[in-house]
């Protein structure tokens, strides 16, 4: 079975938490959404979308036009993961926005891997649904001494949905 991890970063922070997520599900392969073709992700069996949010609750600069090639693809059911960064004490009230703009790129998806609020302190998010979010989120900036734990909870939820 193979993973791809597409992930978009502009200063290298939600690479460095992929590549850690990657080592953690044992040799998921990072995809540089730069660089990538909307058929790339035909070439794996499961799919982890990530991106930091920016801005006003944005996609990350390369995930932005990335989105926008995947706009029409069908995911025909293909099992997709969800990941954003954000900063909770900055932008509290658009916090991990991206997760919503990934979800929405993944049409026809199944989508695996949401995450409680509980233990988050934020304003409000558009990724969360029915009390949590659709996918891991990441507070890098406030609550780094988090990160590993919260990864390695996602990865078991994830290894137990087929990844």
């Amino acid at each position: 079975m193979s993973i791809g991890i597409f992930v978009g970063s502009d200063n290298g922070t939600t690479t460095d938490v992929c590549e850690r997520l990657a080592e953690k599900l044992g040799g998921a392969e990072l995809v540089d959404v730069a660089n990538a073709t909307p058929q790339d992700i035909d070439k794996y069996d499961k799919v982890i979308l990530a991106s930091s949010t920016w801005g006003d609750g944005e996609l990350q600069s390369d995930w932005e036009s990335y989105a926008e090639s995947l706009n029409g693809k069908d995911f025909g059911g293909k099992t997709v993961a969800l990941l954003a960064l954000g900063d909770a004490d900055s932008y509290g009230d658009t916090f991990c926005d991206a997760l919503y703009h990934l979800k929405n790129a993944a049409k026809g998806a199944k989508i695996v891997g949401a995450v409680s609020t509980d233990g988050y302190e934020f304003g409000s998010s558009k990724g969360v649904e029915n009390g949590s979010f659709v996918g891991l989120a990441i507070d890098e900036a406030n609550a780094d001494d988090q990160t590993d734990s919260r990864l390695d909870t996602w990865v078991e939820k994830l290894k137990g949905a087929g990844f």
